[in-house]
């Protein structure tokens, strides 16, 4: 049978959450999670979460993977509230373990803070294949954006890419990050497309000009035509400089400072202090 994915839009951070399934009571993926964060106050709730749980629950699924595309800058991980409540594993690229070793430092994380990928429970090598219940998936290594960009391949027919390619109007994922790779992108994203031209491919976010409701859906060949910078006849020179000038005239997103501080510890909060309230950092001037 086909496989089965589910999609969930959290409108805050424009981020899409996918539950990838074979069949109702059967086994499932869960591919990065939204915990809702208010930087105002400095709370989180689940309710992004819960429509997940929801659905899961309603379709009798059992989780077996909660899998991250990259250490989000963008939005919180709900990754552990998710296996509290449903079970699973939750699993990312090892080369996670270079973000952890920048971050550890930006941050100055605690002495105790292993940059091993320990604190997931499963780390992808580049192609390993593994299993969603009989779904065949493999774990594709895509860097550029960050290090550790996996995208996800689930029976040779679908590719939930990550940070990797937009939807066509909007291009491509910014390069800037702390070990992120123009050329490294480029050469990822070559990968993405080298797959045959039906295959379907979800993106983890999308931008949408006005007047455009948010997708998640597009396919190697639509990208392959239209992608507006990366498209065929675009070569490694000329995406390297569009992306380079245009990643100086970014700014720095949101959440980055609280949401990847989280995210390189599997979406876990730090320890809380001897007064027993958990604090975030905020590095003054560093980035």
């Amino acid at each position: 049978m086909p496989a089965l994915i589910q999609p969930f839009l959290d409108e805050a951070s424009s981020t899409w959450t996918y539950i990838v399934y074979e069949a109702d009571g059967g086994p499932c993926a869960i591919v990065d999670s939204v915990l809702n964060y208010d930087p105002a106050s400095g709370r989180t709730d689940t309710r992004q979460a819960d429509h997940v749980v929801a659905f899961v629950q309603a379709h009798g699924l059992q989780v077996q993977w909660l899998l991250e595309t990259h250490a989000h800058a963008d939005h919180l991980s709900a990754a552990p509230y998710l296996r509290r409540a449903l079970g699973g594993k939750i699993a990312i690229g090892q080369s996670i373990s270079q973000v952890q070793g920048v971050f550890k430092n930006l941050f100055n994380l605690e002495p105790a803070f292993r940059v091993d990928g320990s604190q997931f429970d499963h780390l992808f090598a580049p192609d390993e294949v593994f299993h969603i219940g009989n779904l065949k998936a493999q774990a594709l290594h895509v860097p550029g954006h960050t290090p550790a960009d996996m995208a996800y391949l689930i029976d040779d027919q679908l590719i939930l890419v990550g940070d990797t390619l937009f939807m066509p109007d909007v291009g491509t994922a910014r390069c800037d990050f702390p070990g992120g790779d123009a050329r490294q992108l480029y050469a990822s994203m070559r990968k993405l497309l080298a797959f045959p031209g039906d295959t379907r491919l979800y993106v983890c976010h999308d931008y949408p000009p006005e007047g455009r409701e948010a997708k998640c859906l597009t396919s190697v060949a639509e990208q392959r035509a239209s992608n507006i910078h990366v498209h065929d006849g675009v070569d490694e020179a000329a995406f390297v400089q569009m992306r380079t000038t245009r990643d100086a005239g970014l700014g720095m997103p949101t959440l980055l400072l609280p949401a990847i501080q989280v995210n390189v510890r599997a979406g876990n909060m730090p320890p809380a202090e001897d007064n027993g309230v958990v604090y975030l950092k905020i590095p003054i001037n560093q980035l």
